[in-house]
C-alpha cells in the first residue's frame, strides 16, 4: 500500500490493530476521511463521521472508537492538524488547542471540549484564545 504521508501510514497501522479491520477497510476508512478528520472523530466520540468511509456502518464505527480512543492523543492530533496547514491556519489551530487544554483544565471531558470548541471555531470570522472559550463555554 502506498501512502501520501507517515500520518496515514500511521492511521493505517493503528486502523489494522483493530479487531475486524482489515486493509481493504483501513484503506476505505483512509480515502473517505482526513487523517485529521478520522482523529478528531475519534477523539470526540463521533461514530457517524466515521460511518461516512465506504464501507463503515456504525458499530464498526464504534469499535474504531473504543479500540484508538487509548491511542490517539488530543495534544498529537492538534500538531499533526497544525503541521498540515498554513501558517495562518496553524495560529487558528493553536487557538483551538489552547481552548481545549482550557476547557479540559476546567474540568470538562476532552471529548465534549473538542466539540464545544469546533463549533465555536466554526461560527468565528476571526479566532483569538480568548473568543473562542468564552463561545466554547456557551456552546457547553
Amino acid at each position: 500500500y502506498g501512502f501520501l504521508s507517515e500520518d496515514d501510514l500511521e492511521l493505517f497501522r493503528m486502523l489494522l490493530g483493530v479487531s475486524g479491520i482489515g486493509p481493504k477497510a483501513a484503506v476505505s476508512i483512509l480515502s473517505g476521511l482526513s487523517a485529521d478528520t478520522l482523529r478528531f472523530a475519534v477523539l470526540s466520540n463521533d461514530s457517524a463521521t466515521i460511518a461516512k468511509a465506504p464501507g463503515i456502518g456504525r458499530k464498526t464505527a464504534q469499535k474504531i472508537i473504543l479500540e484508538l480512543k487509548d491511542k490517539v492523543d488530543l495534544e498529537d492530533a492538534f500538531e499533526k492538524k497544525a503541521s498540515h496547514t498554513a501558517e495562518a491556519e496553524e495560529a487558528q489551530g493553536g487557538a483551538q488547542s489552547e481552548a481545549v487544554l482550557a476547557l479540559a483544565a476546567l474540568g470538562y471531558s476532552n471529548a465534549q471540549a473538542l466539540k464545544a470548541v469546533r463549533r465555536a471555531a466554526s461560527q468565528m470570522d476571526e479566532i483569538t484564545v480568548e473568543k473562542l472559550l468564552k463561545a466554547a463555554l456557551r456552546e457547553i
